[in-house]
């Protein structure tokens, strides 16, 4: 049985996992604080949503300089176990989401990678196509579509900002429907079977917004993905427009040599 030791409410980690710090050593100090909490993470004496307390407290109580901590808590960033989130300071996470280049929703990953997913619903409307839309989903300008934009996240945590465009015989799915299941759950449930998607994948600098909804500085690096998905028959069923945090987020290809 695993003892569960959550850190005090000022975000304070247990001083036991610091005990053997051997200042002397060859072992580079960032490196032995990076490895103690990576330790506890993986043991689940820090579970995930447990905060840390700020660079300046932790140094301070371990007699370690700031840039010394600074670089062991980017270690953990970097390793994608835990996250600085603006406003609430480094939290701990399950762990980075790595999506394969196929076809399946984040939701999907997500479930898959045995995370919570959650829903923020930021827009729901039903609209005109418009020339963009319309000529992506091979439909009249004028013709109706579902525009929908949510926040996803996992175990409380924002990895994505995703936007789609459905076509008329999906804008009656409700918030309430969102709320409870992925999008391609819903999709397939009425009985669309995706079968194919062009997908284009980039990085860019997110935008104001999108830096808030991520809980990330403003301007930061996002990954992008727009992708136009295609039923069995070849009809094109949806458009996504979505951004990710790359820290929590990575896309998997296998390359096959011909």
């Amino acid at each position: 049985m695993i003892e569960v030791s959550v850190p005090q409410s000022d975000g304070s980690l247990p001083q036991h996992l610091f005990m053997d710090l051997d200042h002397a050593g060859p072992v580079p100090l960032y490196f032995q604080v990076a490895t103690r909490i990576e330790n506890a993470i993986v043991d689940g004496e820090l579970p995930p949503g447990s905060r840390l307390e700020n660079e300046i407290a932790l140094g301070e109580r371990l007699g370690l300089s700031r840039p010394t901590v600074r670089r062991a808590i980017q270690e953990l960033v970097d390793k994608g176990l835990v996250v600085r989130r603006r406003g609430i300071g480094t939290q701990v996470v399950h762990g980075p989401v790595t999506r394969k280049v196929e076809l399946t929703s984040l939701y999907d990953d997500l479930a898959r990678d045995g995370k919570h997913p959650e829903t923020t619903l930021l827009l729901h409307e039903v609209i005109p196509a418009g020339a963009r839309i319309g000529e992506l989903l091979n439909l009249d300008a004028s013709s109706p579509v579902l525009h929908l934009r949510r926040v996803r996240s996992a175990d409380g945590v924002p990895v994505g900002v995703l936007e789609n465009y459905l076509p008329s015989d999906f804008v009656d799915i409700t918030e309430a429907d969102l709320a409870a299941h992925g999008l391609y759950q819903l999709m397939r449930g009425r009985g669309t079977t995706m079968r194919v998607a062009r997908q284009r994948i980039g990085a860019r600098r997110a935008s104001a917004e999108e830096s808030t909804l991520l809980e990330i500085d403003e301007g930061g690096p996002v990954l992008s993905m727009d992708r136009t998905a295609y039923d069995n028959s070849g009809r094109a069923v949806e458009f996504g427009h979505h951004c990710y945090r790359p820290d929590l987020y990575s896309f998997e290809i296998t390359l096959v040599d011909k």
